[in-house]
């Protein structure tokens, strides 16, 4: 029901849309820089395009998790602070969550992030000068009675994970959903 409901509003062709543009860009592993904003990182976001890659197959699809202020204690993939999107370059995807206005110095380094030829996706609440920034976007305005933030989240990693190119037979749909309810069996 509710993907009936999405689908006449439009959300899952925008959300389809932007999943496809992480899937064709985020081709190589630790290549996919995915950053919020001081107030939030997307880490949920984050951990549902690793299950997506694992799933897929699609070890660029993994995103480093870039922090506003990564505790020292943390494992290493945890430690990942901005100034990795100083380092970004060619053939690198940055992906923006930002609910909230982007802070100048965010907007600053995706700005030096695109300059240098890293592709930039958004997935922004209605933040302007963030959109103007990415090559490919999708808002989610608050106001929404539909879909929420975090809701579009979860539909754009989906998509992302999904190979749009053919539509996977039952076998193969109903064994990612067992994986996804019990986790995948270990060789």
């Amino acid at each position: 029901m509710l993907r009936e409901v999405l689908t006449a509003t439009g959300w899952l062709d925008r959300t389809r849309e932007l999943g496809r543009a992480l899937r064709t860009n985020a081709r190589t592993p630790g290549g996919l820089l995915l950053v919020g904003t001081p107030a939030g990182d997307p880490w949920h976001l984050a951990a549902h395009l690793d299950d997506e890659s694992r799933l897929a197959s699609l070890p660029g699809l993994a995103p480093t998790l870039v922090r506003w202020r990564p505790p020292p204690s943390a494992p290493a993939h945890l430690r990942v602070g901005l100034d990795r999107l100083e380092d970004a370059r060619r053939g690198e995807t940055l992906f923006v969550v930002a609910e909230q206005e982007a802070p100048v110095p965010l907007l600053e380094r995706v700005d030096d992030a695109r300059r240098v030829g890293a592709t930039i996706l958004t997935l922004d609440g209605g933040d302007r000068e963030l959109t103007g920034l990415a090559h490919a976007s999708l808002t989610v305005p608050a106001a929404d009675p539909l879909l929420s933030f975090d809701g579009a989240q979860h539909l754009v990693s989906a998509a992302a994970g999904e190979d749009s190119g053919a539509r996977p037979g039952l076998r193969r749909r109903l064994a990612r959903l067992l994986d996804a309810v019990s986790g995948p069996t270990v060789d």
